[in-house]
């Protein structure tokens, strides 16, 4: 009997039953042979744009002033703008401006010609120099008093008077928290409107282009009025984003 085909063949069958079972049991233990589905992420039900706004005032203020002189010869306008320059520092220092405020922002010495004449070559006249600076006024009140004392002490040009802020990014960062509340706002509205719950956040997008900072700025030219008024105000920095909502079951 145990040599019998009818053996032979019942032990054959047997073994192929064996190992078809360890086959199903590896494929069913191996990591992507599960057949669950992954998770669907939630899709957003409600979408709004939410804006905030933040204002105050700037921090300090920078200026660039400059003195152009003009001469026969480079020497000479040369040491010319050399004494006005020296004499603006000198004004700078005792308003109270640190050396570290004060830099140069730019210097160039160029030759000077008559008007061209028909069928004659230029002719050299003289020279000019320019020379400006880039002061920081760390107390943002005394800005109109500083620009007085550069008039006073020789500066031709004072110009680009911007009012900046030392820390922009904290100011952005009340902007983003306003713009979402006021997105969450919108959504409660619609919400309750549609008989809803409103739900979980499902994603926040901001406008890289909303936010922006207006800084005022001014040119000034030398003149003979005893004092510059200037007024500081304040600055607005916005923020948008676009927030999606899921609606609680």
């Amino acid at each position: 009997m145990a040599g019998s085909p009818r053996a032979k063949s019942m032990r054959l069958v047997s073994r192929l039953c064996v190992a078809a079972w360890l086959a199903a049991a590896v494929f069913a233990a191996a990591p992507g042979a599960r057949a669950d589905t992954p998770a669907v992420q939630p899709t957003a039900r409600i979408v709004v744009i939410g804006s905030g706004k933040v204002s105050a005032p700037p921090d300090y203020a920078d200026v660039t002033c400059g003195v152009v002189s003009k001469a026969k010869t480079a020497k000479e306008a040369t040491d010319t703008n050399s004494k006005t320059m020296n004499a603006i520092v000198a004004a700078l220092r005792d308003a109270g401006i640190d050396r570290k405020d004060i830099q140069t922002a730019g210097f160039s010495l160029q030759p000077v010609y008559a008007p061209p004449q028909p069928n004659t070559e230029p002719r050299l006249t003289g020279f000019s120099v320019s020379n400006q600076f880039r002061v920081t006024i760390r107390d943002i009140q005394q800005v109109g008093g500083v620009l007085d004392r550069l008039i006073a002490a020789g500066a031709t040009d004072v110009g680009n008077v911007a009012f900046e802020h030392g820390d922009p990014a904290k100011l952005l960062d009340q902007a983003r928290a306003a713009a979402i509340a006021d997105a969450r706002r919108q959504a409660e509205v619609y919400a309750r409107a549609a008989g809803l719950t409103l739900g979980a956040v499902v994603f926040i997008s901001e406008d890289s282009n909303a936010p922006v900072l207006f800084a005022p700025r001014m040119a000034l030219r030398a003149a003979a009025a005893p004092a510059i008024p200037i007024a500081i105000g304040e600055d607005s920095l916005t923020a948008q984003v676009t927030v999606g909502f899921d609606v609680a079951p």
